[in-house]
C-alpha cells in the first residue's frame, strides 16, 4: 500500500482500509502521483517475484490508471478492481476504464478477483473462511449465501455458511 503524500492534498489512507490488511507493508511516497515512479515502491513489486498485479487507487483516473499502465509497461499482467477506485463522473471512469483496457489491463470486481484467487469452494481458503469475508465486505453476496442456507431442505450446508444463519 502507498500513497502520494500523507501529508499532501490526498492524505492518509482511510483508517479502515489499514485496518483490513494489517500486515501489508506500506511505502511512504515523497509525492510521486505514479506509485511506479518511487523507487522504494517499484522495488517493493519487484520482490514480491509476481508478475501479476491486483490494484485499486483512491482515483480511477490518477492513481489506479497511471500505475496500471506503468506495470503494463514493465511487462506485467495487471488486474483493475473498477469498484475499489473512484472518479467524480461516469465519463472520467469510463474514458480511464477504456484507456486501462486498451493497455492490456484486465478490468474485474471484488468478487471476481476473490473467486479467480479462491478458484474452488472446496479449497483452503474456501467457503469456510471466504463466505465470512464476503458476508463482512462484501454483504450483497453474504445475503445470496444466507439465502442459500435458509432454503436449503435437506439440512446439508457448506462450511462457512453455517456461521451466516
Amino acid at each position: 500500500m502507498t500513497t502520494s503524500a500523507q501529508t499532501g492534498p490526498n492524505g492518509p489512507l482511510p483508517k479502515q482500509i489499514l485496518e483490513m490488511y494489517p500486515n501489508t507493508t506500506f511505502i511512504q511516497r515523497q509525492g510521486e502521483v505514479d506509485a511506479w515512479d518511487n523507487p522504494d515502491f517499484r522495488a517493493a513489486v519487484n520482490a514480491t517475484g509476481k508478475s501479476q498485479i491486483v490494484l485499486a487507487g483512491i482515483v480511477t483516473d490518477v492513481c489506479t490508471t497511471f500505475l496500471a499502465l506503468s506495470l503494463r509497461a514493465e511487462g506485467y499482467s495487471v488486474w483493475a478492481n473498477v469498484e475499489a477506485s473512484g472518479t467524480t463522473t461516469a465519463l472520467i471512469r469510463d474514458v480511464s476504464n477504456s484507456r486501462m483496457e486498451a493497455a492490456g489491463v484486465h478490468l474485474v470486481s471484488l468478487f471476481s478477483i476473490v473467486c479467480d484467487l479462491m478458484r474452488d469452494w472446496r479449497n483452503d481458503p474456501g467457503a469456510a473462511q471466504v463466505l465470512p469475508w464476503l458476508n463482512q465486505y462484501y454483504p450483497a453476496y453474504g445475503m445470496v449465501a444466507r439465502a442459500h442456507a435458509a432454503a436449503t431442505n435437506n439440512g446439508t450446508l457448506i462450511p462457512g455458511e453455517m456461521g451466516l444463519v
